[in-house]
């Protein structure tokens, strides 16, 4: 289960989304955002290496499912996909990527659709997080998830003759998978109000 180490980061990692989140093709608010971490959950890694959050922000005007990963050390060959790096108050330095391009999230996130693993609260250990829903009605496990393709609004995984996966980047209230979905995740984040919403987080759905 995943454990969370109450301590200081730096810098945190909201700021350094309010830097690299304009630079993506999904992202379309203010050139300098002002960032609120809105909900998300965490997966564990079986090795218990690598942290894995799926953080939604919000900037006043939309909210943003981020799938981030920390590490130890560089990951070999994702020089692309690192967002930051930071010093944690507990394990020392440590290296933010794009979880889309680390291949232990996306193994965790197709467990996670499977119901091989399930969600744990982001800020609390040892705790499930029951806001998170997933169903697989597929006959078959996932194949390995190909390379991350950015749109406006989605990142895609296309497995060549197999279904995409497609993760919601951009979160809209009470959406819903496509029809003939085989898999979903949904899950929840509070409005500045206070109020908590659902979306769709995910969906797999036949090419």
């Amino acid at each position: 289960m995943s454990i969370i180490h109450q301590t200081h980061v730096k810098p945190t990692k909201l700021e350094l989304l309010t830097t690299w989140l304009p630079t993506r093709p999904w992202y379309h608010g203010p050139a300098e955002p002002e960032l609120v971490k809105a909900g998300g959950f965490r997966l564990d890694d079986p090795e218990g290496e690598v942290g894995i959050e799926f953080m939604v922000v919000t900037d006043g005007s939309g909210a943003y499912l981020v799938p981030l990963t920390y590490r130890g050390a560089p990951l070999p060959g994702a020089e692309h996909a690192l967002v930051g790096t930071m010093e944690h108050g507990v394990l020392g330095p440590r290296w933010a990527y794009d979880g889309c391009h680390d291949p232990v999230l996306t193994a965790g996130l197709t467990a996670l659709v499977e119901g091989r693993t399930q969600a744990q609260a982001q800020s609390v250990s040892d705790t499930l997080d029951r806001e998170v829903a997933r169903s697989w009605t597929g006959t078959a496990p996932l194949p390995a998830l190909g390379a991350p393709n950015d749109t406006d609004r989605t990142t895609e995984f296309a497995v060549p003759d197999g279904p995409t996966l497609r993760l919601h980047r951009v979160l809209t209230p009470g959406s819903t998978p496509p029809e003939g979905a085989l898999g979903q995740v949904t899950g929840a984040w509070a409005r500045a109000d206070g109020t908590r919403v659902r979306a769709l987080f995910a969906a797999v759905q036949d090419s």
